[in-house]
């Protein structure tokens, strides 16, 4: 490839040429993030880099995979050897290779987010699913800080946080005793492996020659930390973010680290794309014109050459289900438009229902929006729901093969001994739990000591050994199963050893529903064999080419992957998301809707100020809100590549009764007068509908008349 890569504008290629120290890229909204780091990729490997010790970290699987496969496509087999992976997953590698030097095992678990709120209700002694999960989001902000639980108690403010923070230290015990971690360990403990073990830091950063940061504005203060130890003081590092798309705060992402870049580096270079490559200068406009009252750590502007496009539509209505309406119309009349210019003009290019997306600020927003689809026959998905691996048939299988994994994992344990059920039961199980606090063991090194026999009768404890030593026998069987075709082979056997197909159907009276959930099975078992055989990518980043893996490789990798996204290709249908779940998205035609006072911006909490010092603390707080919120919106905006239309209900249901509803101030600050037109979908639907039927109609006369 050439020094500037084909198709890049002149600050793309400032930023993939840019070789000589730390540099941070500014990439506004459809600026070409993407490829400007899949370019330097190249450039790094044009320039001597080894492609092995260039390492790109992204925030979600799917855009590593992505990513992936645009470097593959640029730099051919070269591609294959870059670490391209998230931050979580090269926590994992970190932790597999010296996770000893801070009490870990190389078999640890991975506990997801039902698992940890699980061990949080237990170590406070509480059944309460709400209260324990406000104590797993205190915990999880306390570790994004880099605090354990003996630091979060000497800093707690009231008798909440002492509480909380107790809670934490009994997690953390078990965490420890069960050779487990959570994801924000994934990131919290190689950190502490770097800052604790020189020799080791030492390692990482030879393993490295440059490392380059997606989504740089979403780290938290332990990833920005982690990334200083691993780039050294000579910050061979590319970070390509946005301070105008950072909206999870709420989950301990701070533009604190991009503040920190030019003082902790200060041969820092600055590149700001602000080309966009998606959308019209309408859309521009008033993203702009939204982000303009936010202070700016770095100012720009974007701009498109794409052309002015159509002005950006808002679109009131008299209620949610009226909202609702007018949204499913103006599908309608933008597909309707397109069916009667093909009727004047012959054949044309009908907008296809994937080209169109409904955003919203809350999930409780969609149930609405899903009933007018559905009444309208409009095919659709709400993105971001059910995670393919939420499911308890899923979460049944991976119990099992995270016991194989690390036999030390309880939590495994009781979901693998009851799924399917073998008569153990509960008081069974409760004795063993009671048997093994005593003697610090795990629940399954407990299972098989001499002097569990004093404590439960000979029936129980054999069919507890019986489970043991199946288990035992399925790890000696993973360790040595590789390639596809024989993990095919061992998940089936696996399968119907323990009868879990019967399983499903006992436990479903709807035989339709438990045929599903086999199915979901059958879909998992095969595409954990494809991943044996090396057929697809590695999408957690773990491996840096494709290659036949033991099933018992392939089983520690997968508590990384949120969803099976082979399963979304190709569906013609609209996405219904959250503007949170939209982000890194793009569709020809978007709406926002519920954009109301109240919803977005979500209520501030004016009202929570008394005295005057909690009116000033309050104040900054609800300022810095208001602010990430203005983000969201902007974020919103940009989804949009042709059309855009905003719209907000008069009156919404608060319980039972119906209030009234503001308009949200974004709209004020979205656009100028001219940028914006008010609209009734509705008419326009019917207007076109009547200029189609009077056109069908002359065009059946007037084959009459030449008949």
């Amino acid at each position: 490839m050439s020094s500037t890569g084909p198709g890049l504008n002149i600050a793309q290629q400032e930023a993939v040429n840019y070789l000589q120290g730390p540099c941070l890229v500014l990439a506004g909204a459809g600026s070409g993030k993407t490829r400007v780091i899949t370019h330097k990729i190249g450039r790094l490997i044009q320039a001597g880099a080894t492609p092995s010790k260039i390492a790109a970290i992204t925030f979600t699987n799917k855009a590593a995979a992505e990513m992936r496969e645009r470097a593959k496509s640029l730099v051919g087999k070269s591609a294959k050897e870059v670490v391209i992976c998230t931050f979580h997953a090269l926590g994992v590698r970190m932790l597999r290779e010296g996770g000893q030097a801070v009490g870990l095992k190389p078999q640890f678990s991975i506990l997801d987010s039902d698992d940890v709120l699980s061990m949080i209700k237990d170590a406070g002694g509480n059944t309460d699913n709400a209260a324990a999960r406000q104590h797993q989001w205190a915990i999880s902000a306390w570790k994004n800080a880099g605090l354990n639980a003996a630091q979060a108690l000497a800093q707690a403010e009231d008798d909440n946080q002492r509480v909380t923070a107790t809670i934490m230290a009994r997690y953390e015990e078990r965490l420890i005793a069960y050779q487990a971690v959570d994801f924000d360990d994934l990131i919290g403990l190689p950190l502490k492996l770097l800052q604790t073990s020189p020799e080791i830091t030492q390692q990482w950063q030879e393993r490295f020659q440059h490392i380059l940061v997606d989504e740089y504005q979403d780290t938290n203060a332990t990833q920005y930390e982690l990334l200083k130890l691993l780039v050294g003081s000579k910050g061979r590092f590319t970070a390509v973010g946005d301070d105008d798309q950072s909206i999870y705060g709420w989950r301990g992402a701070t533009l604190d680290n991009l503040k920190k870049l030019p003082i902790d580096y200060p041969s820092l270079k600055l590149i700001k794309l602000e080309q966009n490559y998606r959308s019209t200068s309408a859309i521009l406009r008033a993203a702009n014109n939204v982000i303009g009252p936010n202070p700016k750590l770095f100012p720009k502007t974007l701009w498109s050459d794409l052309g002015e496009g159509e002005p950006v539509r808002v679109v009131d209505a008299d209620n949610e289900e009226h909202e609702a309406e007018r949204t499913v119309a103006r599908i309608q009349s933008l597909r309707a438009g397109d069916m009667s210019a093909a009727n004047s003009a012959g054949a044309v290019q009908f907008k296809e229902y994937r080209d169109f997306a409904i955003l919203y600020r809350a999930n409780h927003q969609a149930r609405v929006l899903e009933q007018a689809l559905r009444k309208a026959n409009i095919p659709y998905k709400v993105s971001g729901g059910q995670s393919f691996f939420d499911r308890a048939e899923i979460k049944d299988l991976c119990s099992w093969l995270r016991l194989i994994t690390n036999n030390n994992d309880d939590p495994a344990f009781l979901r693998a001994v009851t799924s399917p059920k073998r008569g153990i039961g509960h008081t069974t199980l409760q004795q063993l739990g009671t048997f093994a606090t005593q003697y610090k063991l795990s629940l399954f090194e407990a299972l098989f000591s001499s002097s569990l026999s004093s404590v439960i009768n000979a029936r129980s404890l054999a069919g507890l050994h019986e489970f043991g030593r199946y288990v035992n026998d399925l790890e000696y069987r993973a360790r040595h199963t590789e390639g596809a075709e024989a993990a095919g082979v061992f998940l089936s056997d696996w399968l119907k050893e323990i009868g879990y197909e019967k399983h499903l159907y006992d436990s479903e009276d709807n035989e339709k529903i438990a045929a599903s959930k086999w199915t979901n099975v059958t879909d998992f078992c095969e595409w954990m064999a494809q991943r044996c055989g090396g057929d697809i990518d590695d999408a957690a980043g773990l491996t840096m080419a494709r290659e036949t893996k033991t099933m018992l490789e392939v089983v520690q990798t997968i508590s990384l992957l949120s969803t099976l996204t082979e399963r979304e290709k190709d569906q013609n249908v609209v996405t219904l998301s959250t503007l949170h779940a939209s982000k890194g998205l793009e569709w020809p035609h978007v709406v926002l809707a519920g954009v109301s006072e109240g919803m977005l911006p979500f209520k501030l909490g004016e009202d929570d100020m008394h005295s005057t010092d909690a009116k000033a603390a309050a104040s900054e707080s609800i300022a810095a809100r208001l602010q990430e919120e203005r983000r969201l919106m902007y974020v919103g905006i940009t989804r949009a590549q042709r059309t855009l239309a905003v719209s907000w209900p008069k009156k919404k249901k608060k319980g039972r009764d119906m209030v009234s509803a503001q308009p949200s101030r974004f709209i004020a600050e979205m656009a100028l007068e001219q940028n914006t037109v008010k609209e009734d979908p509705r008419e326009k639907l019917k207007a076109l509908r009547a200029e189609f039927a009077l056109k069908s109609a002359h065009n059946a006369e007037l084959a009459k008349a030449i008949a």
